[in-house]
């Protein structure tokens, strides 16, 4: 697993909330580095997996936590 260089708190966010904190905090990101998003919104993986394939950015992993799902995604582009 790629250790991550930011961690990002969506925790009690909803949509649109998570997706627009993750793309500008995405931006800010070097390429090739890793992001990993705390989210408990039910939306959060279908969201941020639509949003890698629109940005062309990678989803490396998805964990569900009992609290919390924990995505990490690489900036590639």
């Amino acid at each position: 697993m790629d250790s991550p260089h930011q961690v990002l708190n969506c925790r009690d966010e909803l949509c649109p909330g998570p997706v627009i904190k993750v793309a500008k905090t995405l931006k800010t990101l070097g390429l090739n580095q890793v992001l990993e998003v705390h989210a408990t919104d039910p939306g959060a993986v279908p969201d941020m997996e639509a949003l890698a394939k629109q940005t062309g950015q990678q989803i490396l992993e998805v964990v569900q936590e009992p609290d919390r799902t924990r995505i990490l995604i690489r900036r590639v582009r």
